[in-house]
């Protein structure tokens, strides 16, 4: 083949070879969309709610038919995402009639794509169950894959604990502890941490660094009353969720610091105490 193109020669070469020869590398299928199921619409949405519990998600279906039908069991669906048992529901939607169903969702690959989602119903329309599966739309599940997977390649590289929770006076002490786990030593930043609606943890030492080949890092923490107003009192969802912000490798990841129901119940102490 002297003489001839490369690209050229290689497509020579490839013709050549034997049909029931397999290919030096294969590429991923894509996993087909799901059909549309007549009558429902679905979406799945995050709300805060959902937040603050964790680990599921509200599947949103419509009734865009013109007839009644009963959700009996839901589950999500999606590439990246461990599918879990239906959830039991009795969902009763009239023509026109938008319910949230709230869903887990199992753990995540970060390897694979989130779409396409769908909703794996046990469906009754009057002539007994069947399942179907409706496709949902909305960016729920990408955002929980995205934060999910940047904590994970986080804890790669150290493990954020707290240590130390103590009454002090009007708040409680203690300390958060970023420990190395990667080998390679490089700079790990504590840029931020965040407050709640009812409590707000102050960490006087952030912006802080464990630089290259140290082993640990403490940040003194004092958490204290932000608000006392019945009306938060009543309504927070969120009340003991602090999310930090920490960049690693290049890579910025916000988690929540990891509270033991021991801590939790020492916070909960401290509202009690404080707000009567």
């Amino acid at each position: 083949m002297r003489g001839v193109p490369v690209a050229v020669a290689v497509l020579v070469l490839l013709a050549g070879c034997s049909a029931d020869r397999a290919p030096a590398a294969a590429t991923p299928t894509p996993v087909p969309a799901f059909d549309e199921v007549p009558g429902i619409s679905g979406e799945v949405v995050r709300l805060r709610a959902d937040e603050a519990l964790g680990g599921q998600v509200q599947v949103r279906l419509t009734d865009t038919g013109d007839a009644p039908f009963t959700v009996l069991g839901v589950a999500l669906t999606s590439p990246a995402f461990a599918e879990q048992p239906p959830t039991e529901q009795t969902a009763t939607y009239a023509p026109g009639r938008t319910i949230d169903l709230p869903v887990p969702f199992g753990p995540v690959d970060c390897a694979a794509d989130v779409h396409p989602v769908g909703a794996r119903l046990q469906l009754d329309r009057g002539a007994g169950p069947v399942e179907v599966v409706v496709p949902l739309a909305g960016d729920a599940l990408d955002l929980v894959a995205g934060e999910q997977c940047a904590a994970q390649r986080l804890a790669e590289h150290v493990v954020v604990a707290v240590d130390g929770f103590t009454e002090d006076g009007d708040g409680v002490r203690g300390s958060v502890v970023l420990t190395r786990v990667d080998d390679d030593g490089g700079e790990v930043r504590v840029d931020a941490l965040g407050r709640s609606v009812l409590l707000e943890p102050a960490a006087p030492d952030l912006p802080a660094t464990l630089g290259a080949g140290e082993q640990e890092l403490t940040l003194p923490l004092v958490v204290g009353l932000a608000s006392c107003d019945p009306h938060v009192l009543a309504e927070t969802k969120k009340p003991f969720v602090f999310p930090l912000t920490v960049e690693a490798a290049g890579e910025t990841a916000v988690v929540d610091l990891p509270l033991s129901d021991v801590q939790r119940g020492q916070l909960q102490a401290l509202v009690d105490r404080v707000c009567g």
